[in-house]
């Protein structure tokens, strides 16, 4: 099996370095990583610069990498299309340092390379470590490795799974719903030596319906591994009738 690892933490970080380590007992792997952090980048793409990679060795293995001077979508579209000798059979990116839960995935970097994967019909799996003060990411790995052994040939394209483990021994595992999250208090306006006014964003997330057992959420908070199915679809079928109802005057519906 052929695994392309990527992440938004940068190439060097731990729960990446830790999720090779551990694939590499089962699989041929291949990293296409940025160079440094890029958190909360989205799916942003880089198109007004060329892109820089710089091969990265792993002695005593087979492992290839690069560090990639992009974006975390820019690392997986450059691997897949111009780096990696064949389409890989599988797209995993993390292990993150802190949680990916509800609609942070909208925002979130490693998230967003394992919708690219998914765009290019890659099999593709996000995990995240839901702890920024945990740093123990063995529970993360073992984990992916025994999913990735006993169900990477059935894994469905064009999907993605959203994996958050929470820190310590999990209790177990939840197939689950994105929550809805929101955040409080989002900026702070500060003043610069200058006088100048600035802001620095921040603030805490809500949790509107982290209490439903039905969300990743409330997995995560009562220690159990959530995972979330999703799509980069994000149509609204279920509204496509009633629209065209309601539009069904205007010109060419």
């Amino acid at each position: 099996m052929n695994i392309l690892l990527s992440n938004d933490d940068g190439i060097n970080a731990p729960g990446l370095d830790l999720l090779r380590r551990s694939l590499e007992e089962i699989a041929q792997v291949y990293i296409a990583a940025p160079d440094r952090e890029r958190s909360a980048t989205g799916h942003m793409i880089t198109m007004h610069r060329p892109l820089r990679a710089a091969e990265q060795s792993y002695p005593g293995t087979s492992t290839l990498g690069w560090a990639i001077d992009g974006t975390p979508c820019d690392c997986v579209k450059l691997a897949v299309e111009a780096l990696l000798p064949k389409q890989p059979d599988l797209l995993i990116s993390g292990i993150n340092q802190g949680p990916n839960l509800g609609t942070d995935v909208l925002y979130s970097g490693t998230v967003s390379a394992a919708i690219e994967g998914s765009t290019c019909g890659i099999p593709a799996i996000a995990i995240s470590l839901a702890s920024y003060a945990d740093h123990d990411f063995s529970h993360s790995a073992a984990f992916i490795k025994n999913l990735v052994t006993q169900f990477a040939a059935t894994l469905p394209r064009n999907t993605l799974l959203n994996i958050n483990v929470p820190p310590g021994e999990p209790q177990g595992v939840k197939l689950v719903r994105l929550a809805n999250r929101q955040y409080h208090n989002v900026f702070s306006q500060r003043t610069d030596p200058r006088g100048r006014t600035y802001y620095w964003m921040a603030g805490n997330p809500v949790d509107l319906d982290g209490d439903d057992p039905a969300t990743d959420v409330w997995a995560i908070n009562n220690g159990y591994i959530a995972i979330t199915p999703m799509h980069y679809d994000l149509t609204k079928y279920g509204e496509l009738a009633f629209l065209k109802e309601m539009f069904r005057n205007l010109e060419g519906l």
